[in-house]
């Protein structure tokens, strides 16, 4: 009998602890820093209702509003949920750092206290920032970053920005945000790696506090000038949903929906050049960390077959923007121009993979013909050093066919005597049927006239033509806008070959639609923007679902360098943009 009273005694305890673990009673402060002359939003949440609430003193404040109580309580899955809050509205009387003491309240028979909160007061701001203002507690609360991983890094070496969106637990983002000013990396090869389709929340810090963050996008790149570059900022317009000063019929607080445009500010990297300490003759610009090597898919074979040569350097660094060293072979081998063989990804670390020119060699003649080691070298940045591969000496053994005329004196016998046979003449015509020539008076007939006067009447033709040519080629401006013209019916065309490939297809779609836009609004590469080029357009009298249209092929193609696509969704696009280009041509003014 005692042993139950026990258990029940027991059980009754554990359940009252673990009531008690679950209560929450917090001071949070709408901003730890602030103005002598701006104001402070205190709340002390629970999640638990209580009684004889105690406000601390709010020593070195003026209390300009408050208490204001909200209740929360709500039933979701069966599960109750519960929050109750007082608030108040403070004037700091004093700079420096003060502090807010603790708040207490009963609950159940037990006493909760909040942990103090220290605010920094600083001298008077120019505009006073409301913490009760929707727009200023969505600026204080979201944050655009850009995250560089190395600031100062050899020329061609890689680096990478990341791109993080620093959200607070005070506001949520319920909407999806629109980027409105993307960086154009001048001075570096850049390849973006987007994470749109697959966000992962984490938690982390922002100046010290708590938040919330996303990773939007982690862009690859390589200088390639040294010096001090400017990495342009990434500007976002996120929608951001904060808690107003209105409330509903439960007391709760609205939501407000407040746009904002967030940047991640301007990056200075400062790119050191390569050293000249110990750099080799054959240097070509590699940089990383690299495997070299020369190989034949046979060493033996007869006269007027072929055989492949590869140079393959493989590893991690800038594989596409340097080339192979260069093979010289005897002049007796027929050499073909090198096929270039790229399998190069890039992630967050950079370029790896191979990268291979691959040389088509027919041998002409007999004999053997040896391939010279070949040097690769590049400069190591982890080490700072720079690094050489030899490849070995490859012999090539051509075993049957002709042989070289140095090769058949060598073995010209001096004393062989040649004869010659009467049949050796036998393809010589020794008697000619030979007709004697009509002459003809040419001198004053028609054709001798016509080809004395002809040059005179083309004159003015020649000097009309010229007249015409060389006003079109002082037309800076037309041939720009003809030139692109073509280039764009170049590269649809090519797009059009390409649809098998998505890779191809994406890449010369979008030249075509650049070139395209160069030729229609007369625009530079630079300046295309797509708000820009929206509005051009609109005030070229376009209608507003086609110059949608354009704007989602751009997108379309930008999206297609990181993210594969299927050949149906390249058809789908292509004639997206036949039927889009052709639109624009008939609105245009």
């Amino acid at each position: 009998m005692k042993t139950k009273n026990l258990l029940i005694l027991l059980t009754f305890v554990l359940c009252s602890l673990a009531a008690t673990a679950q209560v929450q009673f917090n001071a949070k402060v709408s901003k730890k820093k602030l103005g002598i002359n701006e104001r402070l939003r205190v709340d002390f949440e629970m999640n638990q209702d209580g009684d004889n609430f105690n406000p601390p003193s709010f020593e070195g404040f003026r209390v300009v509003g408050g208490p204001n109580q909200s209740i929360s309580n709500s039933w979701i899955n069966g599960k109750r949920s519960f929050s109750k809050t007082y608030s108040y509205f403070l004037a700091p009387q004093t700079r420096g750092k003060l502090t807010i003491a603790q708040a207490t309240i009963e609950i159940e028979g037990q006493t909760y206290k909040t942990l103090p909160v220290e605010v920094q007061v600083t001298a008077a701001v120019e505009v006073p920032k409301d913490g009760s203002n929707a727009d200023y507690v969505a600026s204080e609360n979201v944050h655009l970053v850009a995250e560089v991983s190395n600031a100062q890094p050899y020329l061609n070496e890689a680096i990478t920005v990341t791109y993080k969106l620093y959200v607070s637990h005070d506001v949520s983002i319920t909407s999806q945000w629109r980027e409105i000013d993307t960086p154009k990396y001048a001075d570096f090869w850049s390849q973006n790696i987007d994470n749109q389709n697959n966000f992962k929340v984490y938690e982390g810090k922002y100046k010290g506090e708590d938040y919330r963050y996303v990773i939007l996008r982690t862009t690859v790149l390589y200088p390639q000038k040294t010096g001090e570059l400017d990495i342009e900022p990434l500007t976002l317009d996120v929608p951001i949903d904060v808690q107003g000063n209105r409330r509903d019929f439960f007391g709760r607080r609205i939501m407000e929906r407040v746009n904002k445009t967030i940047s991640a500010g301007k990056r200075t990297i400062n790119v050191k050049p390569l050293p000249l300490e110990g750099k080799p003759d054959g240097f070509n610009g590699a940089v990383g960390n690299f495997d070299f090597k020369v190989s034949t898919n046979k060493t033996a074979l007869n006269a007027n077959e072929s055989l492949q040569l590869d140079v393959t350097v493989s590893g991690k660094g800038n594989l596409k923007l340097f080339k192979t060293p260069d093979v010289k072979l005897p002049n007796t081998l027929e050499v073909y121009e090198p096929e270039r063989i790229e399998k190069v990804r890039t992630s967050t670390g950079g370029m790896q993979g191979t990268v291979t020119d691959a040389y088509t060699i027919v041998p002409q003649f007999k004999g053997s013909y040896p391939i010279n080691p070949i040097t690769f070298s590049f400069f190591d940045p982890k080490t700072e050093t720079y690094k050489s591969i030899t490849s070995d000496e490859i012999v090539i053994e051509v075993e049957n066919g002709p042989i070289t005329a140095a090769q058949n004196n060598a073995t010209h016998q001096p004393n062989k005597q040649v004869v010659l046979s009467k049949d050796n003449f036998k393809y010589l015509m020794l008697e000619a049927n030979l007709q004697p020539i009509t002459k003809n008076n040419f001198f004053k007939s028609p054709l001798f006239w016509t080809l004395l006067g002809g040059p005179f009447l083309l004159i003015p033709l020649f000097i009309l033509a010229g007249k015409k040519r060389k006003a079109r080629l002082n037309d800076v401006e037309g041939n720009k806008l003809r030139r692109a013209n073509k280039l764009a019916k170049k590269y649809l065309s090519e797009a059009k070959r390409n649809l098998s490939n998505p890779e191809a297809f994406y890449e010369a779609l979008e030249r075509a639609l650049h070139n395209y836009l160069k030729a229609k609004l007369n625009i530079e590469t630079s300046e295309m923007e797509k708000s820009l080029i929206s509005k051009m357009l609109m005030e070229r009298q376009v209608e507003a679902s086609v110059v949608d249209g354009f704007i989602n092929l751009l997108t379309s193609c930008e999206f297609a360098r990181y993210a594969s696509s299927s050949k149906a969704s390249a058809q789908q696009d292509y004639n997206k943009a036949v039927a889009v280009i052709s639109n624009i041509d008939k609105q245009i003014q």
